[in-house]
């Protein structure tokens, strides 16, 4: 399968990032403003680069106004940041019942990649959600406006699910370099979160069936059958049904894809999700194994930004910003030892 390569960049390797998701918590709780959120990134020294998702940060979003797109150009210089990545919508359900056709999709996506380009982000991320089609017919606009896009491969996908074949299979006859794709760090996991655990268990989850999930999750399978099996065998032991429902949610959020496994499409790559959640007292993540992963993105030539992804808020109301700051340190040190 052929590939296009990326476009020549002024600056080469991997560099550190943020996306404004880590501090999800932070911002719904309304302890930072937006302004404020960037200003505390820069502050801790978290950038430069910056991720945001539009219907997220941006009231209105993809309407992107003039005071808008002004401001945003004046906090970027500011604080000596870069526009790195917009996470965009790729919603096929809009209406109930009915899925948005292929001429729809492609009209829901426009104005959302017009916003990036507007606000000077290089990178679309999109979704799965929408078939390879949509992006096949993007490709005139995102050529014109310069801006590379591509879905995010997370758990439970790998670069071989279905999913990602079709994209990949699209990719090779369309031939742009304009299109990629964004790893999620998560799809390469070693362990389960301590700290997820820890939640599971203090919602009353049985330790034994939490062991058996654990050990089914470890296994060498896709997470259809990972899911089945730990659902069959709990059933066996007359589990609720709601505890057997809760646990196994585990089988989405991280997988066990090989860290090299990324080199077959690294020429795609073209941003990086730098998904965390615990640290231990040596500063190393312990669920994701980053010094594996960040040779594969050297040794595999990936010119970018990594975006720093804290996704502990989806079960706890600990400090994002304490956690990104020791994600960011250990990716430095293992930037510094190659």
């Amino acid at each position: 399968m052929t590939v296009a390569t990326r476009p020549h960049a002024a600056e080469s390797g991997l560099k550190l990032g943020i996306t404004l998701y880590s501090f999800t918590t932070e911002f719904i709780n309304r302890r930072y403003s937006f302004e404020e959120l960037l200003a505390r990134v820069a502050e801790q020294n978290m950038g430069p680069g910056v991720e945001i998702v539009g219907f997220q940060s941006i009231r209105g979003f993809p309407v992107i106004t003039d005071a808008f797109a002004e401001r945003f150009r004046e906090l970027m210089q500011r604080h000596r940041l870069t526009p790195t990545c917009l996470s965009i919508n790729s919603d096929m359900m809009l209406r109930r019942g009915q899925m948005l056709s292929i001429e729809e999709a492609v009209a829901y996506h426009e104005p959302q990649i017009r916003a990036a380009a507007r606000l000077g982000f290089p990178v679309v991320r999109s979704q799965f959600a929408a078939p390879p089609e949509v992006l096949r017919r993007l490709v005139p606009l995102v050529e014109e406006l310069q801006i590379r896009i591509g879905p995010e491969i997370h758990a439970p996908m790998s670069i071989n699910s279905p999913p990602v074949m079709a994209y990949r299979e699209m990719y090779a006859k369309v031939n742009s370099p304009c299109l990629g794709f964004i790893p999620d760090c998560g799809a390469s996991a070693r362990n389960i979160p301590p700290s997820y655990l820890a939640y599971l268990k203090s919602q009353g989850m049985p330790e034994e069936i939490m062991a058996l999930a654990v050990n089914i999750w470890r296994q060498p399978k896709d997470a259809q059958q990972k899911r089945e099996e730990f659902t069959a065998l709990a059933q066996a032991r007359h589990v609720d049904p709601t505890i057997i429902s809760a646990l196994a949610v585990m089988f989405s959020i991280l997988s066990t894809q090989e860290p090299r496994a990324w080199l077959e499409i690294m020429p795609q790559i073209i941003h990086i999700h730098g998904k965390c959640y615990d640290f231990d007292e040596r500063g190393i993540e312990t669920a994701i194994p980053y010094e594996e992963l960040i040779p594969v993105f050297a040794e595999g030539g990936f010119t970018g930004h990594m975006s720093t992804e804290w996704e502990g808020h989806l079960y706890s109301q600990a400090s994002g910003f304490e956690n990104v700051r020791k994600h960011q340190a250990l990716c430095r040190r293992l930037l510094a030892q190659l």
